[in-house]
């Protein structure tokens, strides 16, 4: 069994998105989400996790260095042998330790064709493409490594940005890609098609 947690800080879209997959069959039996991972106590993520019967486990990071909090948190991954860290809105930069322990098997989604917009979150990424009078958008699935959105591509897949596009209706394109793809990459990984070398990543 290829086993798989999600860390996040907010709603839980990309977590559900996986949920989703799962039922439908698009994340196969040799998969399992074991558990959810979240810094936020309210955190929207915790209910789809109880919902879809998938152990919650909120670390505090109150008072903890970054090293401190992700050393709680690499205890709780071991506790289920996991295979592959998926990001889904998870608003803390991983520290380098744990960037040591799971290299490249933790991977995070960006709304944006990194490197162009790297850095930014959520709806300010939309609103800069906007502004800078980009033609085209989307979103990239990289590896994470010590520095912020610069880990090496898995993949990107690309929508127009339209005249008419605001930051929402962009936000809204983009997160379809996010929705059909992150899923999709997790059972690449859990196949074996992803290779990795170096900084160069090729799916077989």
């Amino acid at each position: 069994m290829y086993n798989v947690a999600v860390l996040a800080s907010t709603r839980g879209t990309n977590f559900q998105s996986l949920i989703d997959a799962k039922n439908a069959g698009v994340i196969r039996d040799n998969v399992a989400i074991r558990c959810l991972i979240t810094n936020k106590s309210d955190c929207g993520a915790i209910e789809k996790a109880k919902s879809a019967g998938i152990p919650s486990h909120f670390v505090d990071p109150t008072g903890r260095t970054r090293e401190q909090f992700d050393t709680e948190a690499i205890n709780i991954l071991e506790e289920y042998d996991i295979d592959l860290i998926v990001l889904g809105g998870y608003m803390r930069i991983i520290s380098a330790p744990m960037v040591s322990k799971y290299r490249n098997r933790i991977i995070n989604i960006h709304p944006s064709l990194l490197p162009k917009f790297g850095g930014g979150m959520n709806m300010d990424v939309h609103k800069a493409v906007i502004d800078a009078g980009e033609k085209e958008s989307g979103m990239t699935i990289h590896l994470i490594d010590e520095n912020v959105d610069t880990g090496p591509i898995v993949l990107q897949k690309k929508c127009v940005v339209d005249p008419s596009d605001t930051p929402e209706t962009l936000r809204d394109k983009v997160q379809m890609l996010e929705k059909e793809w992150y899923p999709k990459v997790v059972q690449m990984f859990a196949d074996g098609k992803v290779k990795i070398k170096g900084r160069k990543v090729t799916i077989s």
